[in-house]
This record gives C-alpha cells, structure tokens and sequence, in this order.
C-alpha cells in the first residue's frame, strides 16, 4: 500500500506560482510512475504531471507544458509540482498520484494509489 497526502494549494491572483507537495509513505519503492492529476467542477479528471522514476522521464498535459515542473525527492518521499503563470483554467482539485507505467504517463489507469487532494483556486 502507499498513502499519499498532498498540500500546498490555495488561492492565487493570475500569473501567480504555487508549489504542491506531496507525501507519501508506504511502500512507495514499488511505484514506477508518480503524477498529478486535476479535476474542475463539472469536468472529467485529468492528467497534468508524471515522472516515471525508471529513467526520470516527464510527461506534461500541453495546457501546463512550459509553466508547471514536476520534481520527485527519493530521500524526503516526496513529489512537487511547481505551477508558474498560474491562469483562472488551472482552478481544480490537484490530486497526486502513484502506480506502475513505464516512461511518463497521463493515462489515469496506470495509476493504482490516489491522495485526497488540495484546491487551487486562481482569480483573474
């Protein structure tokens, strides 16, 4: 099992910066792929950020590609998402994610261990 808590969100003026972080703890060695995902009010999940930890390969959604950075700690067990030029389209639950896949991936059945989220909120 691995357990995943994420923190860092908030509210933020466009053009804004907020780092997520996330903990995990468990048996976090066996997950290949760690991410994040977002979901707005009304819409479908979706993939923003992936690392797979094999060779360190990302993978981005275009809509964040240049403005957000995934970054993994080994030693601290923990992932980041730095989010730059924050835009009103980036409000949504952030939720951090772990599983198996090989190379970076966005696809949300590669990943098996789910956190319970943090809210960005960006105002224009």
């Amino acid at each position: 099992q691995v357990q995943l808590v994420e923190s860092g969100g908030g509210s933020v003026q466009a053009g804004g910066s907020l780092r997520l972080s996330c903990a995990a703890s468990g048996y976090i060695y066996s997950a290949s792929c760690m991410g994040w995902f977002r979901q707005a009010p009304g819409k479908e999940r979706e993939g923003v950020a992936s690392q797979y930890t094999g060779d360190g390969t990302t993978a981005y959604a275009n809509s964040v590609k240049g403005r957000f950075t995934i970054t993994r700690d080994n030693a601290k067990n923990a992932l980041y998402l730095q989010m730059n030029s924050l835009k009103p389209e980036d409000t949504a639950m952030y939720f951090c994610a772990a599983g198996r896949c090989i190379g970076g991936s966005l696809v949300q059945s590669d990943f098996t261990f789910w956190g319970q989220g943090t809210q960005v909120t960006v105002s224009s």
